[in-house]
């Protein structure tokens, strides 16, 4: 039996593998850089003249960026789905039950990767969004509240994509969990203002978990009242992760022991 020593070696191996291989191809990498600056272009010169903030009276690039974060790390996150779809059915399992690993480590290695990948596009938005003229007033504090909503909300997204990516059988089928998750924040409070919405789209949007976690964002970057919502946030995020990694590990060894 392996040690967690040897573990968590294999585990950083497997992490580095799927880092690399994400640098080797060429689409992936510039999807990866350029679409959180697209998109914050995007919703900055395109939509922004257009839109107004409601209640809030922010200026239309200080009430989006948080959205765009989501954005941008989601995407990137879903993706994930592809890379176990990927694993899966092209071979490459067969080829890791031959070696003596865990099995636990091939879906972390993704989760993990992921998380490193699309908190550094995070970042990306970020800094475009600065160019473009964001100033956040968060101190140093609320900036590392900020990381951890960010990396609770990627290894949220990582942990539901590796569980899709295992219950689909081919890796078209697995990306179709990245249109979800990039969409999901513009029915929120992130892009327009909930109470512009129509009563239904407004009732969900109100209640969905993206809603909650832009808040949450927008409150720390901007030095606003936070309410319920950091503690709503961290409650979706925790229960996402809590029922999704336990489901994924079984599908996982079904999937394997076969």
């Amino acid at each position: 039996m392996n040690g967690p020593l040897t573990a968590a070696g294999d585990l950083r191996r497997l992490v580095v593998r799927d880092i690399r291989r994400e640098l080797r191809i060429p689409d992936s990498l510039i999807v990866n850089t350029a679409l959180p600056v697209l998109i914050m272009v995007l919703f900055v010169y395109v939509f922004g003249g257009a839109i107004t903030t409601g209640s809030s009276g922010l200026a239309y690039i200080d009430f989006v960026v948080p959205a765009v974060l989501l954005m941008s790390s989601g995407y990137g996150a879903a993706l994930t789905a592809v890379n176990i779809a990927d694993d899966m059915t092209g071979g490459m399992i067969d080829r890791f039950r031959t070696l003596p690993i865990s099995g636990w480590v091939v879906p972390a290695g993704h989760v993990v990767a992921s998380v490193i990948r699309n908190v550094a596009a995070a970042a990306i938005s970020l800094a475009a969004a600065v160019a473009l003229g964001f100033r956040p007033s968060a101190g140093p504090a609320d900036w590392a509240l900020v990381l951890l909503l960010i990396v609770g909300y990627v290894l949220a997204m990582s942990s539901l994509a590796v569980l899709w990516g295992l219950l689909v059988r081919s890796t078209q089928a697995a990306g179709a969990f990245s249109f979800i998750v990039l969409f999901l924040p513009y029915l929120s409070d992130g892009v327009v203002p909930a109470e512009t919405m129509p009563d239904v789209l407004r009732a969900f949007a109100e209640n969905q978990p993206a809603t909650p976690i832009v808040t949450a964002l927008r409150a720390l970057l901007l030095d606003q009242p936070m309410g319920s919502a950091g503690v709503v946030a961290a409650g979706w995020l925790a229960g996402t992760v809590a029922v999704s990694v336990p489901v994924a590990a079984v599908l996982f060894r079904r999937r394997t022991s076969s």
